[in-house]
């Protein structure tokens, strides 16, 4: 018998909003527990690797936030599960982009590009 919360997640039981592909891998990354549920939000490394296509790979992902160049409404988030949601906005250092995550009409995550101002 397992004892706690569990911690992995098959790709195939992962929301289907996050658009992850069925033949990529066994594994889909579990988000952190933190301000929103894993059903309403997108990890950091999904954003990062399958949506800006800033990494290809988990090690990459990985130097990219380790190094403190991401932050999510305005703090830098060291946790690459760490779950964004809706309205919340990520800060990206080196190519001084700003996005903010709104949901598009099939209810899947979006990332629009915002101002520094906004």
């Amino acid at each position: 018998m397992a004892r706690g919360p569990k911690k992995h997640l098959k790709r195939m039981f992962a929301p289907s909003h996050w658009m992850l592909d069925k033949l990529k891998g066994r594994w889909a990354p579990k988000p952190s527990a933190g301000p929103h549920k894993m059903r309403e939000c997108l990890p950091l490394i999904v954003m990062l690797r399958e949506r800006l296509k800033y990494a290809l790979t988990y090690r990459e992902v990985k130097m990219i936030v380790m190094q403190r160049l991401i932050q999510v409404d305005g703090k830098v988030r060291t946790d690459m599960f760490y779950p964004a949601g809706f309205m919340d906005v990520v800060q990206i250092e080196k190519t001084k982009e700003n996005f903010r995550l709104l949901y598009d009409t099939k209810a899947r995550f979006a990332l629009h590009k915002i101002s520094k101002e906004e």
